[in-house]
């Protein structure tokens, strides 16, 4: 135990390192003069003297380099001192503390609405498994579905309709709880329903298993039953749930610049872009800090739902799904939707400008209307469709491949992964972009940095549930090996769930990359890339709908798309299997 723990904290304060000194070489790294970026931050000087940059330079002690800046600021921390902002000359404390208390209110809140939609999609779910009338999930559309909608245009649409038109919560800034009610919503309606999903796809399993058919026979009725099993679906669900919600404090940028919200993620963001290394760097220190608690309160509250061991059957003792035809017409009636679209949009030029058609409704001549240039939004989603799905595709499976390689090496693993849950995307971005230039690859480079941590944790709570079992423990004491092991027994009871994960977390993948873009970092224009056709549009949501409404309704078709495949399959083979 003390040799896990010691792995476990050598690997949180190797990756905190790594990050913070990457961090406080990012000025360096970009091959930007660090003086011209800060002097433009201060002045918003295009075009600065050198008696200027020479002056800054001096005042920063830029010569002195990155590693004697880092000793520095790091020196001053024990005693309270953060340093002082390149850009103001403000202390960074104060700064960095009032912002994290704002961003944890908002967690909080997020963190009460999450559970919530959480608790709404898998209800039917439990409810019906408890009765041995359902063994598949019925809820994966509608999980599907809530988990695609974009964070920063369901922000928007809020702001609009319940901010603007409406007038019942303010449509910006933080001035008290009020305004906490549309972010909270925007960014916990997609989290609780990727969470509600995943639940709602492990109950019925639970429910298959012997345990259950065995308090049947003894009389049980199913209210006793429900309890049991949410505690035994939950233990592979809740690492998802507080790395989730926790990872907000630096994540929902987005939805802080719509909303105006003084927050920990925009800070550090801010604080990037201007190459003001003091913030940066203690905002990066407190987002580490961050996941490492998160993880202490994973484990605790994973300890408590442990118990006895509850499965003793695996998904092989479950009864064929009944709704695989049901299913099948889903899953088809997407593909054949995404797939007229895509063919259709190919046989149209994408980068046509025509500033006599812009903004266009609808019509015969564009089907899906025209944006602000007068390009055809038919023509640019279908030409987005390959190298979107592919790109989101490829990002998801190497970073479903890391985190389950990480996630079966135990404490090792789980330092790194507590560190890195709650690192925004974009100050990944930032790093990776200072390296390889601003491109799609680069801002894939940057998903799958901070991706994999939600797979590794998923992996190693299934994987500690899975070692826990008497089945296992029986194959052990007849001389089974580790290979043996992993083939027949770790690995079948962990890739469903985290393919199942990565499925609902398709849509998630595209935003991000979209995001990166709509940031400078990623895909650059005039790609017509679905989650950029997102981003760019967006300021459009009030006047011309279908402008975002298009490349909207197509990625909820392909994250139901996703999260219907793996049922599918699942459930074909669990038919030949019986």
């Amino acid at each position: 135990m003390a040799g896990t723990r010691w792995r476990a904290g050598a690997g949180q304060l190797a990756t905190g390192g790594a990050l913070l000194t990457a961090v406080a070489f990012l000025p360096w790294l970009s091959g930007t003069d660090p003086a011209r970026t800060v002097l433009a931050a201060r002045s918003a000087d295009q075009a600065p003297t050198a008696e200027q940059l020479a002056a800054v330079r001096a005042e920063l002690g830029l010569d002195q380099g990155p590693l004697t800046h880092f000793a520095r600021w790091l020196g001053g921390l024990p005693r309270g001192d953060a340093g002082t902002s390149w850009v103001s000359g403000a202390p960074v404390l104060p700064q960095v503390t009032a912002a994290l208390g704002v961003s944890l209110t908002l967690m909080l809140a997020t963190l009460v609405v999450t559970i919530a939609v959480a608790a709404l999609v898998s209800t039917r779910t439990l409810y019906l498994g408890s009765r041995r009338l359902l063994r598949d999930d019925g809820g994966g559309t509608v999980a599907a579905s809530l988990a695609a909608l974009p964070k920063f245009l369901l922000a928007s649409l809020l702001a609009t309709v319940f901010g603007v038109w409406l007038g019942w919560f303010p449509p910006g800034g933080w001035t008290g709880p009020a305004s906490m009610v549309l972010p909270a919503l925007a960014l916990g309606v997609p989290s609780g329903a990727v969470i509600g999903g995943l639940l709602a796809h492990a109950l019925p399993a639970t429910f298959g298993e012997p345990w259950v058919r065995t308090w049947h026979a003894a009389g049980f009725g199913p209210g006793r039953l429900v309890r049991p099993a949410l505690r035994g679906a939950l233990a592979g669900v809740v690492p998802q749930l507080v790395p989730s919600v926790v990872g907000l404090v630096g994540g929902a940028v987005a939805v802080e610049k719509v909303f105006n919200i003084p927050g920990l993620g925009r800070f550090a963001l801010d604080a990037a872009l201007a190459q003001d290394l003091p913030p940066l760097q203690t905002a990066t220190l407190l987002l580490a800090l961050l996941g490492i608690v998160a993880g202490l309160l994973v484990k605790a509250l994973c300890r408590r739902l442990a118990g006895p061991a509850l499965r003793d059957g695996g998904l092989a003792a479950a009864p064929p799904p009944a709704r695989r035809r049901s299913l099948g017409r889903v899953f088809g009636g997407c593909a054949l939707v995404l797939l007229a679209v895509g063919v259709a949009g190919l046989l149209r030029d994408p980068s046509q400008v025509d500033t006599a058609a812009r903004l266009l409704p609808p019509s015969a001549a564009h089907p899906l209307g025209t944006d602000a240039l007068g390009r055809d939004m038919l023509a640019r989603l279908g030409h987005g469709a390959v190298r979107t799905a592919a790109v989101a595709l490829a990002v998801t499976a190497v970073a479903v491949v890391i985190g389950v390689l990480l996630g079966m090496a135990g404490p090792a693993g789980a330092g790194p992964a507590e560190v890195l849950s709650t690192l925004p995307a974009v100050l990944a971005g930032l790093l990776t972009t200072a390296v390889t230039g601003p491109s799609v690859w680069g801002a894939a480079c940057a998903v799958c940095l901070v991706g994999w941590t939600p797979y590794a944790a998923q992996t190693a709570a299934l994987l500690e549930r899975e070692r826990a079992t008497s089945y296992l423990q029986a194959s052990i004491s007849f001389g089974a090996g580790p290979i043996h092991l992993l083939r027949h027994h770790l690995l079948p009871a962990v890739l469903p769930a985290v393919v199942r994960n990565a499925a609902l977390r398709l849509p998630t993948t595209i935003l991000v990359l979209a995001s990166l873009g709509f940031l400078g970092l990623g895909e650059q224009p005039p790609t017509p890339e679905w989650g950029r056709l997102l981003a760019e549009n967006q300021p459009y949501l009030e006047l011309a709908p279908w402008t975002t409404l298009a490349p909207a309704g197509a990625l909820v078709l392909l994250s139901v798309l996703a999260a219907a495949g793996p049922r599918l399959v699942t459930s074909r083979k669990l038919v030949r299997s019986h």
